[in-house]
């Protein structure tokens, strides 16, 4: 499905049937990334999986504003609107998680549960920001310098994924076929303005959000299990999952495991 939203068009594909669950991808991720739990999470929640701007089919405008984290979520915003849909359960992973908990924090009383997979809160100090933007904007050059193939090439390396190194080979390249579809436009832009470096900070906004929230990270994803760490102590209806022997993207490294953590999530009752 296509959705103008503030003249992009962005692609959003929707499957099942239930309370809405809206999945956010990872960054040089599409909608595609979470094809594969139609069938299963489709069993109990309407799926809503966005194309994020920078990503996949939809639209790469010039203007730079676009990919600020906020304007994506103001974007995610528009769209359920355009769904008829007010309230839903939120799912995002890494960048996508980052989103949506910026879309949590900015429009609090449209999500009933949100789950964040191996993500963060941004980064606390402005020096920290600082350093980060400068290193998105190297990698950024490196990717409309090189092109996409080289950059993938990069990125598979990068120690985030090493746990992936230990899946099966079909798996790999279909994540690898994935990230080659994508614009080095794109992908540039989403690292300049979308990165870690550019959105806000919300650690301090951790605990305003009233929704029930849960963690998961992988156990072999020490970085991100430190994060998850310190934002549990933040949040007030909050549970954290370590999932063995994952990595960072435990919906790929074992995505059985990772159904019936959110499904059973899903299914609480909000006493």
């Amino acid at each position: 499905m296509k959705f103008l939203v503030n003249d992009v068009n962005y692609h959003v594909e929707v499957c099942g049937s239930g309370f809405p669950l809206v999945l956010l991808h990872g960054f040089t991720g599409d909608s595609s990334t979470w094809t594969y739990f139609c069938e299963q999470l489709g069993k109990h929640s309407q799926l809503i999986i966005p194309d994020i701007i920078g990503h996949g089919k939809t639209d790469l405008p010039d203007d730079s504003q676009r990919y600020s984290i906020e304007a994506a979520a103001q974007d995610l915003s528009l769209i359920l609107d355009q769904l008829g849909i007010r309230q839903i359960d939120l799912l995002g992973y890494s960048m996508g998680g980052r989103l949506a908990l910026t879309f949590a924090v900015l429009f609090p009383e449209r999500v009933r549960k949100l789950i964040l997979e191996s993500s963060s809160p941004g980064l606390l100090s402005v020096e920290e920001r600082k350093q980060r933007r400068e290193k998105d904007a190297v990698l950024a050059h490196f990717i409309i310098e090189k092109g996409i193939a080289q950059f993938v090439d990069y990125w598979e390396e990068i120690p985030l994924f090493a746990s992936m190194k230990q899946l099966p080979q079909a798996t790999r390249e279909r994540v690898r076929k994935q990230r080659l579809a994508n614009s080095p436009k794109g992908l540039a832009n989403s690292l300049l303005y979308m990165g870690t470096g550019s959105q806000p900070s919300w650690w301090e906004r951790l605990e305003t959000l009233k929704c029930e929230v849960l963690l998961i990270t992988g156990e072999k994803d020490q970085k991100f299990c430190g994060i998850a760490e310190k934002m549990i102590t933040r949040l007030k209806k909050a549970i954290w999952v370590s999932v063995p022997d994952t990595g960072h993207a435990i919906h790929v490294e074992d995505c059985e495991k990772f159904v019936t953590i959110v499904s059973d999530f899903l299914s609480i009752e909000k006493k």
